[in-house]
C-alpha cells in the first residue's frame, strides 16, 4: 500500500515528509496534478459491481493504482493545465473538465487524508473559523469585517488604544504583471488611516492585543506540538512573517483549555493536521488568530501590496 503525496515540484517540506516515508520503507508516490495532461494520463472505472475507481494515473515514469493508496498528504498541490493546442472558451472548459475529472478521482480516494482538500477549504474560511473557533471555548479577537469606512472607524476608536491590526482575509498572496507574489502584512491601523477605499471589497480588522510573544500550535492527529516565538524587531513584534532572523524559538506547554479547544475544533472541521498562530498577551491569555489547515505558500519578503486600506 502506497502513501500519495500530491504537491508541487519544489517543495522542501514535501521533500522531508518522503525522505522519512523512504527511511521506513514505506511506498510512497509523489504526484503533482499540474503534470495534467501533458506528463499524465489517467484511466478509472466504476459499475454496478464497484463502488470505488478502479484504474490509476500513469507518469512519465511510474504507474499509480488508485486501489494501493493507503493514505494522501495534501501539500498545496499545482494546479492541472490546459494543453498550448487548447485557448480561449475551450481552454476555460478544459480546465474545469480536467479539474472535475482528475481532482474528482483523487477526492474520491476512500482512505486517510491529510488533509482532505474539502476540509482545507472550509476550515481555511476565515470567517468561518473564528465563529468554529469560539464555540470550541477558544479565545478571538474582537473582529470586524465590512466594507463600510464609517463602521471600519467607529469599530477602531472603541477599541482599547484605539487602534486596530488590519490583516488580509484571503489566502492567496495577489502578484503583480510579472507574477512576482506579494506580501501583505499585517499593520496597525488608527480610525483617522481609514479612506473610503475600505469601501472597494471587504476588509478584516481586529482588536489589537499587545503581547509578549507569539505561539505556532501544530497538531498532527492527537499530538500538540506548541513553540513560543520571541521577536527582537518592531517589524516582527507587528507580524512575525517579516523578520524571520529576529525570531528565537523555545517549546513549551499548551494550556488544558486551549488544547481542548483546539482538538474540538479539528474534529468539527475533519482535520487530521493543522498549524494555529495563537499571541500571548501579558497576562498569559491565548487568543487564537489563525487557523492555517495547510501551511501557506512563501511570498516574497520585501514586497508589499500596493492597495491598502489606509489609501485604497
Amino acid at each position: 500500500m502506497t502513501v500519495l503525496v500530491l504537491t508541487r515540484p519544489r517543495d522542501s517540506t514535501a521533500d522531508l515528509v518522503i525522505a522519512e516515508l523512504n527511511d521506513r520503507g514505506i511506498p510512497v508516490h509523489r504526484l503533482d496534478p499540474g503534470e495534467f495532461p501533458d506528463n499524465l494520463v489517467m484511466a478509472a472505472r466504476i459499475g454496478p459491481q464497484k463502488s470505488v475507481w478502479g484504474g490509476g494515473l500513469r507518469g512519465e515514469h511510474r504507474y499509480l493504482d488508485l486501489g494501493q493508496v493507503r493514505s494522501v498528504y495534501y501539500r498545496r498541490p499545482s494546479e492541472v493545465r490546459v494543453h498550448s493546442d487548447v485557448s480561449g472558451q475551450d481552454a476555460q472548459w478544459a480546465a474545469a473538465e480536467a479539474r472535475a475529472g482528475l481532482g474528482g478521482l483523487l477526492a474520491a480516494l476512500e482512505c486517510t487524508w491529510l488533509n482532505h482538500p474539502r476540509m482545507n477549504a472550509t476550515a481555511g474560511v476565515k470567517p468561518v473559523a473564528l465563529a468554529t473557533a469560539a464555540r470550541c471555548g477558544l479565545s478571538i479577537p474582537e473582529t470586524l469585517i465590512t466594507n463600510n469606512p464609517g463602521e471600519a472607524r467607529a469599530f477602531i476608536e472603541n477599541l482599547p488604544g484605539h487602534v486596530a491590526a488590519y490583516k488580509a482575509l484571503g489566502t492567496e498572496a495577489p502578484s503583480d504583471i510579472d507574477g512576482e507574489p506579494y506580501a501583505l502584512w499585517t499593520t496597525q491601523v488608527r480610525a483617522s488611516e481609514i479612506t473610503d477605499g475600505v469601501s472597494l471589497t471587504a476588509h478584516q480588522f481586529q482588536e489589537w492585543i499587545p503581547k509578549a510573544y507569539d505561539i505556532r500550535l501544530t497538531v498532527v492527529a492527537d499530538q500538540i506540538f506548541a513553540t513560543k516565538i520571541h521577536s527582537s524587531s518592531e517589524a516582527a513584534r507587528i507580524d512575525i512573517r517579516t523578520d524571520y532572523d529576529s525570531h528565537t524559538y523555545e517549546p513549551c506547554d499548551v494550556p488544558h483549555s486551549v488544547a481542548a479547544g483546539v482538538r474540538k475544533l479539528l474534529d468539527i472541521f475533519g482535520l487530521h493536521y493543522a498549524a494555529l498562530d495563537f499571541l500571548v498577551d501579558r497576562s498569559g491569555e491565548w487568543h487564537l488568530i489563525d487557523v492555517n489547515p495547510e501551511r501557506t505558500v512563501g511570498v516574497h519578503p520585501g514586497a508589499a501590496h500596493p492597495h491598502h486600506p489606509r489609501t485604497g
